[in-house]
């Protein structure tokens, strides 16, 4: 506002209401069903399917199922921020436009860059998983791909800490599902949404029938010890602070295991991007982002518990642990089942992420933070950010094809954490600013709930491991240096306060 610090200039949510009718709208053709099936879409894949099998052996044992429950926490009460905003100005943009309204430009500014972050790397690394998963399943019929063709030049050794050569060139099959996802999404929500649908469905079917059959293998002894690395796990910026550490220093136990199995539950807050693109937004909308959450949580939770009920946590495959154990208990014609699963599974994951990116920069493009004539352009037939979605789709290729994205994987959770902070905040602070505002869905037992998503997520956040603290800094200083280079002198918000010339 005129007269105070243009950097924490705040969007007024009357601005926000009114942009609503403006040009450039994307179409409003989503039910509470398509929002929901969209959140459990980007939820369940890449996490359930193999990061568990990993977790559960090397950081929390069977304890794992609570970290399932801490991560899940973590994400309601996040879940709950998000949906009151969702209700009150539902347009496209999440965690980006919630700040512009509460923290201001600048905070607004690193909210949109470090989404892009989450839905890129994110993309990048489920594509990457989905490759992994492909070439299994091919693999039964007898085909195999070249090497040269079936992974990236380099990859990260996690043990030691350092770049590996491989024999590989490209990662062709994650390079392919990118283009042809890109392509979906560039046609039109409707599709993609449609699309979305058919993936999940068979992956819930999935999911459901490891839970169903693997049921009866469960040895109830294979869950003691519960606790083999201990109920805690907690460091700050690297530095253990309670628990045990392994053998490269870095923490282990039940609260290690909920960050890092958190990436599993990424996903939900994109329901809250497509706002604009809701039927009925302000009642959907909040419908969408909890349903699809409660339902994951659940359905995470009896997994975890089958999978380390089937085989001890000792015998877990880190690399593929839901369709290994059945085969330890004599059910090989299942893996391939969850195999094929997983590769629908991963694919609608894929498509939501990417679906969500595109929607963060077409809201920082008609504030001017980014060119809105390229971000800000919609397809004047399938009502879509064609150009902004080609882009990514570019980007996210290029990341999955050539780089080791398992070096950025950690790094899409403390994005993904920092931005569901910051949503928790931006509620604290529109309760105060505007009391009176309409708010179809309230948080509720405020304000203990949004107190406990800020605790529980930067709890999360220093468990990380330090490095991603240094990369989420390194992302961020990038960021700023574009928002002083161009967005401060094309920002709309100060063009109309006569900051900035016309």
């Amino acid at each position: 506002m005129p007269g105070s610090n243009p950097l924490f200039a705040t969007k007024p949510l009357a601005q926000l209401l009114e942009e609503l009718h403006g040009e450039q709208r994307l179409r409003r053709v989503l039910g509470p069903v398509q929002l929901s099936a969209l959140g459990v879409g980007a939820i369940i894949g890449a996490g359930i399917f193999v990061a568990t099998g990993s977790a559960a052996h090397n950081v929390a044992g069977p304890a794992l199922m609570v970290s399932y429950v801490v991560a899940g926490l973590t994400c309601i009460f996040a879940a709950l921020c998000y949906a009151e905003f969702a209700s009150m100005v539902p347009v496209a943009g999440s965690a980006y436009t919630y700040a512009y309204a509460t923290l201001g430009e600048l905070f607004a500014w690193i909210m949109g860059w470090d989404l892009v972050l989450e839905y890129a790397v994110g993309s990048a690394t489920v594509a990457n998983g989905w490759s992994g998963y492909f070439q299994s399943v091919i693999a039964k019929f007898g085909i195999s791909l070249p090497a040269a063709l079936s992974g990236p030049p380099i990859v990260y050794d996690t043990v030691t800490g350092h770049f590996v050569q491989t024999a590989g060139l490209i990662n062709l099959p994650a390079v392919l599902v990118v283009a042809v996802v890109t392509a979906v999404l560039v046609k039109g929500i409707q599709e993609s949404a449609s699309f979305n649908a058919v993936m999940v469905g068979v992956k819930l079917a999935a999911v459901l029938f490891v839970i169903a059959v693997g049921a009866f293998y469960v040895s109830p002894e294979n869950w003691h010890p519960f606790a083999p690395y201990g109920m805690s796990g907690l460091s700050v910026f690297g530095k253990p602070l309670m628990g045990q550490v392994n053998a490269g220093g870095q923490p282990v136990g039940m609260l290690a295991g909920a960050a890092i199995i958190f990436f599993a539950y990424i996903g939900f807050d994109s329901v809250s991007t497509h706002a604009e693109e809701a039927k009925n937004p302000r009642r959907d909308v909040p419908i969408g982002i909890i349903a699809s959450l409660l339902i994951c949580t659940v359905l995470y939770i009896a997994v975890v518990a089958v999978l380390t009920g089937m085989v001890p946590y000792t015998k877990i495959s880190v690399d593929a642990g839901v369709s290994d154990a059945f085969k330890q208990v004599g059910l090989p014609w299942a893996e391939f089942i969850i195999a094929a699963a997983g590769v629908a599974g991963i694919t609608s994951v894929l498509l939501v992420l990417m679906l969500s990116g595109p929607r963060v920069f077409l809201a920082m493009a008609r504030d001017g933070m980014v060119p809105r004539g390229f971000f800000g352009d919609v397809h004047p037939r399938f009502k879509t950010p064609h150009r902004s979605t080609i882009l990514i789709g570019v980007f996210v290729a290029f990341l999955t094809g050539f780089l080791p994205i398992d070096a950025l994987l950690h790094l899409t959770n403390i994005g993904t954490l920092f931005a569901f902070l910051a949503v928790c905040v931006a509620v604290l602070i529109m309760r105060r600013t505007n009391p009176t505002a309409e708010r179809p869905f309230k948080v509720p037992f405020y304000p203990v709930v949004p107190i406990l998503g800020i605790f529980s997520c930067l709890l999360l956040m220093m468990s990380l491991p330090v490095a991603n603290w240094y990369r989420l800094i390194g992302w961020l200083l990038i960021g700023l240096v574009i928002y002083f280079g161009y967005s401060r002198r094309h920002s709309e918000l100060r063009r109309r306060n006569g900051l900035v010339a016309r």
